[in-house]
């Protein structure tokens, strides 16, 4: 099963992404991890992508379509996959959908998950993760089970939070996910792929919303 996870910064993509990908033996496809995965191998289109990075230049659609045509060759995605992070515009929902047809797939589902945006400043404000395993937590819904000690590895004094996680940012980061992904909804809806969830429910729930679409 091939689908696309589809949502705003926060609203918990990555996190249902694992549970498929231990549950159902799917992998999570980000673009950025096949970007650099594909220049450190040194593949042509890895080398076409480093030289457009070099130049301080964004990698273009058709590169980063070449980047997930090489991944979909690939033994350990035979079992289904995971977009996360692509397509973010209607031109890249398009290239994405003729490739997937030339390798004879097709996308089983998109999932949007729908999130209150005061839900998802709260959410991002508080999270921060430990700087040696990247177990990740909040300060309201998940915090370590010690203070200044990672439940997971034990490590202390390491945590660490991102730089635009703070309430300006995301709020800058909402606008442009409304201005410039949002129009897929309506592009998924129209090809009857597009399937919701609510993303404000707490995690098992949405783990169990996603499952029940895709059953």
């Amino acid at each position: 099963m091939n689908i696309i996870l589809l949502g705003p910064p926060g609203a918990g993509k990555g996190t249902q992404a694992r549970v498929l990908e231990e549950r159902d033996g799917m992998v999570q496809l980000s673009t950025g991890d096949m970007l650099r995965a594909a220049v450190a191998a040194g593949t042509e289109v890895g080398q076409q992508a480093k030289a457009i990075m070099e130049r301080g230049d964004l990698v273009t659609d058709e590169v980063v379509i070449g980047i997930i045509s090489d991944r979909l060759e690939e033994d350990d995605v035979k079992g289904g996959v995971i977009f996360d992070g692509f397509p973010r515009t209607l031109a890249q929902a398009d290239a994405l959908g003729a490739l997937l047809g030339t390798k004879g797939l097709k996308l089983d589902a998109v999932v949007e998950m729908r999130c209150d945006d005061s839900v998802l400043v709260e959410r991002v404000v508080g999270r921060f993760t430990c700087g040696k395993c990247g177990e990740g937590y909040h300060r309201s819904f998940k915090k370590p089970a010690k203070e200044d000690v990672c439940d997971k590895c034990g490590s202390t004094g390491g945590f660490k939070q991102r730089a635009d996680d703070n309430e300006e940012s995301m709020r800058t980061r909402l606008l442009n996910y409304y201005k410039d992904t949002s129009p897929l909804i309506g592009y998924y809806h129209a090809k009857d792929t597009l399937q919701t969830v609510d993303g404000t429910a707490d995690i098992d729930d949405v783990t169990a919303q996603i499952a029940k679409v895709l059953s």
